[in-house]
C-alpha cells in the first residue's frame, strides 16, 4: 500500500477530526466523556489551525492519520484504529524529522502505555514528566526527546 503525506487543506478538516475522535475513542480510555467533549470541542475549532498539520494518504487519497507539529514539537500524532500497526505512524514521524531533523519531541500521556511504546521503539526516551497536561487537567504527561 503506498502512503503519501500531503500538507493540511481545509477539505481535510472534518476527516482528521473524525480520526482524533475515533482514535482517542480506543487508545484513551482514561479519559471520561466529558473529557472527550471539551477536547473534540478544541479540536473541531481550531486545535488543527493552530499547528503544522501534515496528513497521510491512503492509495484513494483519503486521510487516515495525521500529525501536528510546532517547530520540532509533535504536539498531536492520531492515525485512523483500522490503520494502527500497519506503519502510518511511523511514516508521519520519518516525515517530521525530515522536516525538523532528529530533534523532534513529544509529550505522551502517562495513562497511554502504547502511545509511551510506539515513541520509545522510534528512539525517543523520557526527559521528564508533569502531572498535568497542556490543559490543565491531571493527566500527567511524560515528556521525550528523539536520541
Amino acid at each position: 500500500m503506498t502512503l503519501r503525506i500531503a500538507p493540511y487543506t481545509e477539505e481535510y478538516h472534518d476527516r482528521l477530526v473524525k480520526i482524533w475522535l475515533h482514535a482517542v475513542s480506543q487508545t484513551h480510555d482514561f479519559l471520561t466523556e466529558e473529557d472527550i467533549r471539551f477536547f473534540y470541542e478544541m479540536m473541531q475549532n481550531g486545535a488543527l489551525r493552530a499547528v503544522e498539520i501534515w496528513v497521510c494518504l491512503n492509495p484513494e487519497q483519503e486521510p487516515i492519520g495525521f500529525i501536528g507539529l510546532d517547530g520540532p514539537k509533535i504536539e498531536m500524532l492520531f492515525v485512523d484504529p483500522l490503520h494502527h500497526g500497519q506503519g502510518t505512524g511511523t511514516k508521519l514521524i520519518r516525515h517530521a524529522e525530515q522536516l525538523k531533523g532528529r530533534r523532534l519531541q513529544v509529550d505522551v500521556n502517562e495513562q497511554n502505555p502504547k502511545a509511551h511504546a510506539f515513541y520509545k521503539k522510534y528512539g525517543f526516551v523520557q526527559i521528564g514528566r508533569s502531572e498535568l497536561d497542556g490543559s490543565g487537567k491531571p493527566f500527567p504527561l511524560i515528556h521525550m526527546l528523539l536520541q
